[in-house]
């Protein structure tokens, strides 16, 4: 029993092993792709970002803009290869989940591809264009604003990922109570305890600002609730297909 035990843990491990392998290398095949169109891509982010803001982005190191432009071409990567990046995961997850559950999760690859990308548009041309305004506001006759484009960029990135993968909340919720792992009186009554858990990924994923938490906070917490929506109608649809 023992042996067996240890052979599907070695076994999980080795699949797990590929699919991050996998998924490193899809990354690492778009990347220089990615790093080509890396220069553009910056431009329009800060031009997004800034908007009509009187800022000079400034740069303190001969090779910083081009590490900079490294950075943003990972991110170019990984959200070019998040389709295939979530039907990798899911197909890991796959022989955990019963066979009717599998032709569910065949449609969670692209929900999730697209809330992940609503997540990131949300940042880019939502949140950080009003961060970027709060910020300027403390300016005064004596205090002058100086922003290093590698803290800006920095701020961007993480918080586009942050928001992205925020930003799978309701499918989350959704996918647990549909298959069965969770009952939706279960979520629904420790509510308190999502709260707090969202607070505290919120202040994990974020630089620390109470500003920015809260930004990140809020839509997915709604977006948390719209999950519970969505499942209690799938349980309301399932009772009255019972009942029938």
């Amino acid at each position: 029993m023992a042996e067996q035990q240890e052979e599907s843990l070695i076994s999980h491990l080795e699949e797990l092993r590929g699919t991050l392998i996998r998924c490193l290398t899809s990354v690492a095949i778009v990347l220089p792709f990615a790093f080509y169109f890396s220069p553009k891509v910056l431009d329009f982010l800060i031009e997004t970002i800034i908007g009509n803001n009187n800022i000079t982005l400034n740069f303190f190191s001969p090779v910083e803009v081009f590490l900079i432009q490294i950075k943003v071409a990972i991110v170019i990567a990984v959200i070019i290869c998040f389709p295939y990046l979530a039907r990798q995961v899911w197909l890991f997850l796959l022989p955990a989940l019963y066979e009717n559950e599998k032709n569910f999760i065949k449609s969670v690859v692209v929900i999730s591809s697209s809330l992940f990308l609503c997540g990131v548009a949300f940042c880019i041309f939502m949140i950080l264009p009003w961060i970027i305004k709060f910020g300027m506001s403390f300016a005064t006759s004596n205090i002058t604003a100086v922003f290093g484009i590698a803290n800006i960029v920095s701020l961007t990135l993480w918080l586009s990922l942050a928001f992205g993968v925020m930003f799978q909340m309701p499918l989350i919720t959704y996918s647990l109570i549909k298959s069965g792992i969770v009952s939706y009186e279960t979520i629904s009554d420790k509510r308190r305890y999502v709260v707090v858990l969202l607070l505290v990924l919120a202040a994990t994923l974020t630089p620390p600002d109470v500003i920015s938490q809260i930004m990140l906070f809020v839509p997915t917490y709604l977006l948390f609730e719209a999950g519970l929506f969505f499942a209690r109608k799938y349980r309301k649809k399932e009772e009255e297909n019972s009942a029938e």
